[in-house]
């Protein structure tokens, strides 16, 4: 089912987030706290936004995260301001290739997936038909998330009068109501679990959501206060001050401080340009009935 972390903030080095933390995403990539198999071993990968550059960089291993050494050299020297990181346990049926680890992108906008489409063979067909000839051409895996992306990328590409923030939002929920009409179109009992993480570098949109009967939806949680820092060790999120400086989603806590929220199940979280943390419900009413 993977693990997922996104950080917004102050430029830090991506081992602030990916490897110093005592829950980091190495450490969950073979000891996932909250899943019930703790290993997320096929596979990870990093997207992140270097200063003066608007399009993500993209680093993917097949190895296990916990047994990259690039991984940790690269994460000691680089910073950012916006980090995408991923561990993935691959959903059965599906190669472990570079191709099909996460996060994928597509010019600015960088995107992550922890869970399942329900049904996916019975629905990928259907699916693909739905999309524009440049989203089907951007499929290069044969990941349902990857899947899933292109279905955002179409919804992104039809809301240029959105503000940025609404654009990724709507993008979002559309897509997630698209794969719900397929689920029902095609008869699929299997829930979808569609914990999505959409970014553009300086803003972002995450859902945690699980289809009507399913089992509790993946964990999500965010965190934001004035600066997250690892010092001696110690990786902590500095308490919210006027302004703040600092946003993190992730599948688990990263670390043992206070604050950490759970994100309520079928509930989209905002994160603005100015790193502000808004919370609502996932509306498909208008989606599901939408041809």
């Amino acid at each position: 089912m993977c693990r997922f972390s996104l950080y917004l903030g102050d430029e830090l080095t991506v081992s602030s987030l990916v490897t110093e933390p005592a829950n980091s995403i190495i450490h969950q990539s073979f000891h996932s706290h909250e899943r019930i198999e703790p290993l997320n071993g096929d596979g990870f990968g990093l997207a992140w936004y270097a200063a003066e550059h608007t399009e993500p960089a993209l680093f993917k291993e097949v190895n296990p995260a916990w047994n990259s050494f690039n991984l940790q050299s690269l994460a000691r020297v680089t910073r950012t301001r916006c980090l995408l990181a991923h561990v993935r346990a691959a959903t059965p049926g599906l190669p472990v290739t570079q191709l099909n680890c996460h996060p994928f992108t597509s010019g600015r906008l960088a995107f992550m997936h922890n869970g399942e489409l329900g049904g996916f063979r019975a629905v990928r067909r259907a699916l693909l038909a739905q999309l524009s000839d440049e989203a089907f051409h951007s499929v290069r895996g044969s990941t349902d998330s990857e899947h899933v992306f292109a279905l955002l990328l179409d919804r992104y590409g039809a809301h240029e009068d959105l503000a940025p923030l609404d654009r990724l939002a709507a993008a979002l929920e559309e897509a997630i109501g698209a794969t719900e009409r397929l689920r029902a179109r095609h008869g699929v009992a299997e829930p979808s679990q569609l914990n999505l993480c959409l970014g553009d570098g300086e803003r972002a949109v995450a859902s945690r959501f699980v289809s009507a009967g399913g089992e509790p939806s993946n964990t999500l949680y965010v965190h934001h206060g004035r600066r997250y820092e690892c010092v001696d060790g110690l990786c902590r999120m500095l308490p919210a001050g006027r302004r703040n400086r600092a946003v993190i989603v992730s599948s688990e806590p990263l670390s043992d401080d206070e604050g950490w929220q759970p994100v309520p199940e079928n509930h989209l979280v905002l994160v603005d340009a100015g790193l502000g943390v808004t919370m609502r419900p996932i509306d498909l009413a208008h989606h599901l009935t939408t041809p």
